[in-house]
This record gives C-alpha cells, sequence and structure tokens, in this order.
C-alpha cells in the first residue's frame, strides 16, 4: 500500500542508482584510478541501503496496519523473517 509519492520516490531513486552504475562501468572502462571506483561504489552502496530502508520502513507499516486489522499472526511471523533477512544484506 505504498503512497504515490514514496512509489515515485523509490522509482526515481532507483534511476539515479542505475545512472551511477552505468558510471562505474564506464570507470572500469577508461581505467579510472581504483580511489575513485571505490568511492563511487561506496556511494552506490549507500544509496542502495537508503532505498532498502524506505521500502522496510513501508513494509512494517503496511505489515502492522494489516495485523491490527486481521490479527493473522503469519503477518508479524513473515515481517520478522523479512527484517533478518534484510539485517543480513
Amino acid at each position: 500500500m505504498e503512497t504515490k509519492n514514496s512509489k515515485t520516490d523509490i522509482i526515481n531513486r532507483l534511476k539515479r542508482i542505475e545512472g551511477q552504475i552505468r558510471g562505474l562501468q564506464n570507470m572500469i572502462i577508461n581505467e579510472r584510478n581504483c580511489s575513485e571506483i571505490l568511492t563511487q561504489l561506496s556511494a552506490v552502496k549507500g544509496a542502495i541501503n537508503k532505498v532498502s530502508e524506505e521500502i522496510m520502513k513501508e513494509y512494517t507499516r503496511t505489515c502492522l496496519i494489516e495485523y491490527e486489522e486481521t490479527k493473522d499472526e503469519k503477518l508479524l511471523d513473515e515481517l520478522i523473517e523479512t527484517i533478518s533477512r534484510f539485517r543480513e544484506i
């Protein structure tokens, strides 16, 4: 149940990450120095982490709202499992 604005924001973030990845490919093709490449990789990693965090927040909100309406324990179990996997990333 993502709002249109949050969905648009996530898509825009992913498009920026896509551009960063293309930039990384070009950096390697053009044999840029490792320090510059690693700096860009760090930026990509940070951007991916931020998108993941935003999606996790929305998923958590949705699960909790649905749980409050249904009292279905399976929803909480799925949320806990997803959070556990998310922490491993």
